[in-house]
């Protein structure tokens, strides 16, 4: 005896749903009003540089075995160095993030638990800049209250060589390292 039509149809939709359920991850949007994705260089005679990216996309996601994952992207074409149009121009252009031809830098983190939030520790990734793609790590401190990223910034730093991305211009002028500060916040859910 055959299944009619209908039947058979019903239960292909219900296994994909199924399937899509089970392997589906939940994300929340970042804040773009709470959170800050900033760097800091540091020039041969002892300045501190500070940028920041104001424009960016991002969110976390739980995974279906509970873990979370991070994503962002952030605008090298908006990148700004505080208080120095000069410096922005430069780092915008060809021999720093040269955002003309890569606009976006991205990070895709490894899957953590939520308890990583609240200890801290390392938290290792997948960093884009330049079409250049290498892992990273960072490390994100330990939470000040009971529900990290809502309540609190969840605060992550890590180092990288410019020279790893292909950013080894003025190598005369500003030091061999870019210093990351990441203050998260979530939005509303659904992202």
């Amino acid at each position: 005896m055959r299944p009619s039509r209908f039947a058979a149809s019903t239960w292909c939709c219900l296994l994909a749903a199924f399937a899509l359920a089970a392997g589906a991850a939940r994300a929340v949007g970042i804040d773009p009003a709470r959170s800050e994705f900033g760097f800091s260089l540091k020039t041969r005679w002892g300045q501190t540089l500070e940028g920041r990216f104001p424009v960016y996309e991002g969110e976390v996601a739980t995974l279906a075995d509970g873990r979370h994952q991070v994503r962002l992207e952030l605008s090298a074409s908006d990148v700004e160095i505080v208080g120095h149009a000069a410096y922005t121009r430069l780092t915008r252009g060809k021999g720093f993030f040269d955002a003309s031809h890569y606009p976006r830098v991205s990070f895709v983190s490894d899957a953590y638990p939520e308890a990583l939030l609240h200890s801290g520790g390392e938290l290792g990734g997948l960093l884009t800049i330049r079409g250049v793609q290498r892992r990273e790590v960072f490390t994100v401190e330990a939470s000040s209250c009971a529900q990290p990223a809502k309540d609190c910034d969840v605060v992550a730093r890590g180092t990288v060589m410019r020279s790893d991305y292909g950013v080894d211009r003025w190598a005369f002028a500003l030091g061999r390292e870019v210093r990351f500060t990441l203050r998260v916040r979530t939005g509303a859910a659904g992202a």
